[in-house]
């Protein structure tokens, strides 16, 4: 494993003077000792809490730090003087910490602030091991896919933007399903880099400056559906499907692996990366594959099952470390260990390995790029931490210190700007990924 030396050498750490979730003009604010929120196992983190809120009084001021985001560390009151108070963390094995800070006030106001930190992040493990059929059941899988030809049947469109040629697609996929998506490319010019674009939770169409914007830079194109969904239909459309047949779709099938809902959209991804390769206008060389949240989910798992793919940039990823819980760390959405209302847990659980990031990511040899917010509750950042241990090949990990899921206030902005400004640009290019640091995980 890296040595934390070596390890932050290759994290480019998100730093902020103030890094708390704020809400309500900046009256409670959560620091710690640390700006880039990494520490040494058995280090103490120290924590300042400042509360500006003049004009109301503190009734009650409560705290709460969980390791993993889930295991109660210790919880208590606070009592500022003049507005200021401190706490420390200490943890002996590698590990996050969520820090929770809630204020009541004398007038009825509530207000609250969270920190987060690592410890040793290069030595965050997973919670269980790689099943021993793993390999061999996705080899099953894509076998499946390959049996079925793709079809690929391109609708031509208007692309809204000068020099750029924009198509609907749609392939089929496996048991009678289909992959629906956007491709776009300029107009000029015969090869092209290629780039896969893959999307977020939720029921939604495609909006078309997603594949023109980057189109308009010089890349040949995909954008596809997680769903089984045409991708341009009027909103209400969507409303309907996720109210009826797709309504908490992630828990559709969760409890066999052969019926999950995520095993047809993994195998979109991989034919969608595919159909990139075999097209005449591919320049051969680069293969990018990018999404944030459930797209960065399906990013890694594309990086870890089709060889061709040659970078891979991830935002928050979803799907790290589905059984976290048994290492007292909450686990990735879409949270498969408590989803088991009506189905057996096991069955749940033991399904749900077979599509955990953690167990693809070891697989994969191309650079990645992954941001990771120290405060993100919907992707944990240890379970994303324990994913990122097992690449074997190149990685720039950015911190977000104060990163939730969600990219308030420019969270997320140091990753955004060195994704689409230093990292697109160079693969586009030709170029090698632009990676900060030594960045090869040791065997």
């Amino acid at each position: 494993m890296m040595t934390l030396n070596r390890l932050m050498r290759a994290i480019f750490v998100a730093i902020v003077i103030s890094w708390g979730v704020v809400t309500h003009a900046q009256r409670l604010v959560v620091n710690s000792d640390h700006a880039d929120g990494v520490y040494k196992a058995e280090e103490t983190a120290r924590w300042s809490i400042h509360w500006y809120g003049e004009g109301e009084t503190v009734d009650t001021c409560t705290f709460v730090t969980r390791a993993g985001g889930k295991t109660e560390i210790s919880k208590g009151n606070i009592v500022f003087a003049n507005g200021y108070a401190t706490l420390e963390t200490q943890l002996k094995t590698p590990n996050t910490v969520l820090l929770e800070v809630r204020v009541k006030t004398k007038n009825g106001g509530e207000y609250r602030a969270q920190g987060g930190v690592v410890f040793s992040p290069d030595k965050v493990t997973p919670s269980s091991k790689r099943p021993k059929d793993f390999d061999a059941f996705w080899k099953a899988k894509i076998k499946e896919l390959n049996a079925v030809p793709a079809h690929p049947v391109l609708e031509v469109g208007e692309s809204n933007k000068p020099n750029i040629a924009y198509w609907k697609i749609k392939m089929d996929n496996i048991r009678g399903t289909h992959i629906q998506g956007q491709v776009a490319r300029p107009i000029e010019g015969k090869k092209f880099p290629a780039l896969l674009i893959v999307q977020w939770a939720g029921v939604y169409g495609l909006s078309k400056p997603w594949v023109t914007d980057r189109a308009s830079e010089g890349w040949l194109v995909l954008n596809i559906e997680a769903h089984d969904l045409p991708i341009d239909q009027p909103q209400e459309f969507y409303r309907e499907q996720s109210a009826g047949a797709l309504r908490d779709y992630p828990a559709i099938g969760n409890d066999d692996r052969e019926t999950s809902y995520f095993l047809r959209m993994y195998l979109s991804c991989y034919r969608a990366a595919q159909y990139l390769t075999e097209r005449a206008d591919w320049d051969g060389k680069t293969l990018v594959v990018m999404g944030g949240s459930q797209g960065g989910q399906q990013t890694l798992v594309t990086a870890g099952i089709h060889p061709q793919i040659t970078a891979a940039l991830a935002s928050v990823p979803a799907g790290c470390d589905m059984l976290g819980p048994d290492a007292g760390r909450d686990p990735g959405w879409p949270k498969w260990y408590y989803w088991t209302k009506g189905r057996d847990e096991t069955r749940v659980r033991e399904a749900s390995r077979y599509f955990d990031v953690v167990n693809f990511a070891s697989r994969i040899r191309c650079p990645v790029l992954v941001g990771i917010g120290l405060i993100d509750q919907t992707c944990p950042p240890a379970g994303i931490l324990a994913a990122m241990n097992q690449v074997k090949g190149a990685k720039e990990i950015i911190l977000l210190p104060r990163g939730e899921h969600n990219d308030r206030n420019d969270a997320h902005g140091v990753y955004n700007r060195r994704c689409y400004g230093d990292w697109l640009t160079a693969l586009r290019q030709g170029k090698p990924a632009p990676i900060e640091g030594v960045m090869a995980l040791e065997e």
